[in-house]
């Protein structure tokens, strides 16, 4: 009698104890799974547009910060490139607006590990010549320092005056990126869709040529 009793004592804690395992396992199914991370940041603060010589420049400013991803392919020497794009159209109420210039630039950053400095390769050019462009590297101690140079635009050529007609409305769109169809092909794949990796932002203005300054 005495070992019946015994046996349905621990029988009845053995059910009370997977009972409660059962639960805390339910429990943490229900829990809400991690979120992924948000796209980064991104934002125009400044654009301007103003005339110089026989031409239109541009003045912008891009804010963000670089996503850990990102950061983590820079420092394992993998290359990042940047796009900026300016576009310019003439409206038409008749038609689609006619564009009338735009230039490109890509902006292709990697660290050097040996020497531990980052280098930054400049190609820019008229996008309405046809023309390559123009390379240009620079090299920097730090990150910050070449990613202040990929914030900021400030005089570049985009359109020529000619192109723009007195009288006329036109407006202007600048677009920045990065690309991930640059990066190596494993790691492309991989980076589509990826918040992580998506940093983008676009804005555009209207403008007379003749409050050009």
């Amino acid at each position: 009698m005495i070992k019946t009793v015994f046996i349905t004592h621990c029988w009845r804690r053995a059910r009370a104890e997977l009972s409660a395992l059962l639960v805390c396992a339910l429990f943490g199914l229900l829990q809400p799974l991690p979120l992924h991370a948000q796209p980064a940041r991104v934002e125009i603060t400044q654009l301007d547009l103003g005339r110089s010589g026989e031409g239109v420049d541009l003045a912008a400013t891009v804010t963000f910060d670089l996503p850990s991803a990102v950061q983590d392919a820079l420092y394992k020497g993998l290359p990042v490139i940047f796009v900026q794009e300016a576009e310019v159209y003439r409206e038409r109420w008749y038609w689609l607006d006619k564009r009338v210039g735009g230039a490109q630039r890509h902006m292709r950053l990697v660290f050097q590990p040996l020497i531990r400095r980052w280098r930054l390769t400049m190609g820019a050019g008229l996008a309405s010549s046809g023309g390559a462009g123009v390379a240009l590297a620079q090299t920097f101690d730090t990150l910050d320092e070449a990613l202040a140079v990929i914030r900021r635009v400030s005089g570049w050529r985009i359109a020529s005056l000619a192109d723009l007609e007195a009288g006329s409305q036109h407006r202007f769109e600048f677009r920045f990126r990065l690309d991930v169809t640059q990066l190596p092909r494993p790691l492309q794949i991989g980076a589509l869709g990826e918040s992580d990796w998506v940093l983008a932002v676009s804005a555009s203005k209207r403008l007379a040529p003749e409050n050009l300054k």
